[in-house]
C-alpha cells in the first residue's frame, strides 16, 4: 500500500520513525515533509498528504503534529478524507472499523512513543466493518473541498 506522510516540526521525530517502519510491513512511503525540526506550518505538509489520498495517488496517509488536532482538522477539509485523531490502539481500530478512516492523525506530544508503532500497525491492519457504518460514511462523501481545487498553488511541494 502507498502511504503518504505529512507533519510539522512537532511531529517530525514520529514521522521519521513511522517512515522507517512502514517498509518493514511492505508499504511504500510518500513523504510530503517537513524534513527537519525547524518551526513550520502544518497545513503546508498535511494538506498535500491528505489530497494525495483524495486523488487516489496514495491509499492512506498518516499525519503528525504536536497534538494532532490541527492536522486532523486540516486533513478533514479535503473531500473524501476521513481523518481520525488517534491516541490509543483502540481509537485507531475504531477509526478504521467504524469510520473507514483513510488518514490517521497522531500527536507527537501526547502519544507515548512506546505506543506509536502499535497504533500505526493496528490502523493499517483493521478492515472497515461496513454494514450500518457504510450509510453514515456515505453522508460525508460530498462534503469538503475537492483535492484538485487549486491546492497545489496554495501548498506547493517543498
Amino acid at each position: 500500500m502507498k502511504i503518504a506522510l505529512g507533519t510539522d516540526h512537532a511531529g517530525f521525530a514520529f514521522k521519521e520513525r513511522v517512515k522507517a517502519f512502514l517498509p518493514t510491513l511492505g508499504h511504500e512511503v510518500v513523504d510530503f515533509g517537513t524534513h527537519d525540526e525547524e518551526s513550520c506550518d502544518y497545513p503546508d505538509f498535511v494538506i498535500p498528504a491528505a489530497a494525495a489520498v483524495a486523488r487516489g495517488e496514495c491509499a492512506r496517509a498518516i499525519v503528525f503534529g504536536g497534538s494532532g488536532n490541527g492536522e486532523a482538522i486540516a486533513a478533514n477539509k479535503i473531500r473524501g478524507v476521513r481523518c481520525g485523531l488517534c491516541w490509543t490502539v483502540e481509537a485507531a481500530r475504531l477509526n478504521r472499523a467504524h469510520n473507514d478512516g483513510n488518514v490517521l492523525s497522531i500527536g507527537g506530544r501526547l502519544v507515548p512513543e512506546a505506543d506509536l508503532l502499535d497504533i500505526v500497525r493496528i490502523w493499517l491492519a483493521t478492515p472497515f466493518d461496513g454494514g450500518r457504518h457504510a450509510a453514515r460514511i456515505a453522508k460525508l462523501a460530498d462534503l469538503g473541498t475537492p483535492a484538485d481545487a487549486g491546492l497545489a498553488a496554495l501548498f506547493p511541494a517543498r
